[in-house]
């Protein structure tokens, strides 16, 4: 009887692929793996896979003020898928991906080796940051580099409908995003809100950031390079990086306590997402239809930006390819809470028909996807003997020109395929006779 291993950390899996499966299969769950060790002398740290980002940025504060990590906005998230898969959050435009500052990592092979950086070698160590723990091994723990954080940063959320120029906002925030201050990072969120008419909704804009210094600075870097927005010092509220850790993730920063981030608990919905690079700023006739699409349903969609460091890293660095040439990244998402077969394909038919509408717009040959916002949608193998060419429809959405270097690394440390999932790193294909079930 064949069985197929699942590994989970954290089980922030959006397609349910380190816990799902339609054959016979085990968990290795990493939930409970999950000490942290932080070295402010060394500005190093060394996490567990089963820990959550919430814990990881609790601990680094408890031994520093000054020190941070560049990673997700979502506490609950596990370390290590987020880790493996490329990993990024409110300041890669300042320190790159998660995985840029990954300098070590623990991982038990096909052979029941628990390998370092130096045992495994640097072909392994490269394919683990970004290329998905879960084909080539467990991943136990990663080390990673601690980053310096002000003592006080600046956030900001403000909204925008469409009668107050949030067409134009968006328009500009494209043209403009990638030149202002590599300590700025604006998340724009477009979503269907209710409009002014009863029964008729609309679309908002939201514009959210995170700066790393005083509010002062921020006003002045926005009067120059974003004027239209329209930042007010009101608008600004200056705190500690990790009060906006609690801050992005939605907890009242005045009465909610850091130990909040230790909590593993979250609310989980029915939902699906999508993502998408984008090169060429989007048209303003574009972003109107986009606009109108959105105020019909129920789905969003937020625009990531890049530009800064993630422009200095070459595309080669680690399997993760999409650097220099994007100017953010888009993530589709559609959640919803009734059960049932209809209302699933009613929602996610909205999903993907967004999602169909902005292929003008997007990155092509291939079209660009990010691992972490994993979706079975683009391509799924049955790891059988077509399994290269299988793998190599989604591989190539989320890893570029390094899908046939992690294949090589892939054959080199699991040629008989141990560690696969619907949408793992496949082997060369003369290896394939040799693959276990």
């Amino acid at each position: 009887m064949k069985i197929q291993l699942k590994i989970r950390s954290g089980g922030h899996d959006y397609d349910g692929i380190s816990y799902v499966s339609n054959q016979t299969f085990i968990i290795v769950d990493m939930f409970n793996l999950r000490n942290i060790d932080v070295n402010v002398v060394t500005e190093t740290a060394v996490v567990q896979a089963g820990a959550t980002l919430g814990e990881l940025y609790y601990r680094i504060w408890e031994k520093s003020k000054v020190h941070g990590f560049p990673a997700g906005v979502c506490p609950t998230v596990g370390v290590g898928g987020h880790l493996s898969g490329g990993g990024y959050g409110n300041m890669l435009r300042k320190f790159g991906l998660s995985v840029d500052n990954v300098i070590d990592a623990r991982i038990v092979n096909a052979k029941g080796e628990v390998l370092d950086r130096r045992a495994m070698g640097e072909d392994l160590f490269w394919a683990i940051r970004g290329g998905g723990g879960g084909s080539f091994g467990v991943i136990l723990s990663y080390t990673i580099k601690l980053v310096k954080v002000p003592k006080i940063v600046t956030v900001f959320r403000v909204m925008r409908s469409l009668d107050e120029n949030a067409i134009d906002l968006v328009h500009k925030y494209q043209l403009v995003m990638g030149k202002l201050d590599n300590e700025l990072f604006i998340r724009v969120l477009l979503q269907p809100v209710s409009g002014k008419v009863n029964g008729m909704k609309t679309m908002r804009a939201s514009f959210t950031a995170m700066f790393l210094g005083d509010s002062n600075r921020l006003l002045n870097i926005l009067k120059t390079g974003f004027p239209e927005l329209g930042i007010q010092k009101s608008d600004c509220f200056e705190m500690s990086w990790i009060k906006s850790v609690l801050w992005w993730a939605n907890f009242d920063t005045n009465s909610t306590s850091e130990k909040q981030l230790l909590s593993r608990k979250s609310n989980v919905n029915f939902m699906k997402r999508k993502s998408d690079y984008v090169q060429t700023p989007i048209p303003k006739a574009g972003l109107e239809l986009l606009a109108k699409m959105i105020a019909v349903g129920n789905a969003g969609l937020v625009l990531n930006p890049y530009g800064g460091k993630m422009s200095e890293i070459p595309t080669t660095a680690v399997p993760f390819p999409h650097r220099a040439g994007n100017i953010y990244k888009i993530q589709y998402s559609i959640t919803w809470h009734e059960s049932g077969l209809a209302a699933e394909n009613n929602y996610l038919n909205q999903l993907r028909s967004l999602h169909e509408f902005m292929t003008p717009y997007v990155s092509k040959s291939p079209r660009g996807a990010y691992l972490n916002y994993r979706d079975v949608e683009i391509g799924t193998t049955d790891n059988g003997k077509n399994s290269y060419n299988e793998g190599k429809v989604y591989g190539e959405c989320y890893f570029g020109p390094n899908f046939d270097r992690l294949v090589k690394v892939k054959t080199a440390v699991d040629p008989e395929n141990f560690f696969r999932n619907e949408q793992s790193i496949p082997v060369m294909p003369s290896s394939q006779g040799r693959r276990v079930g």
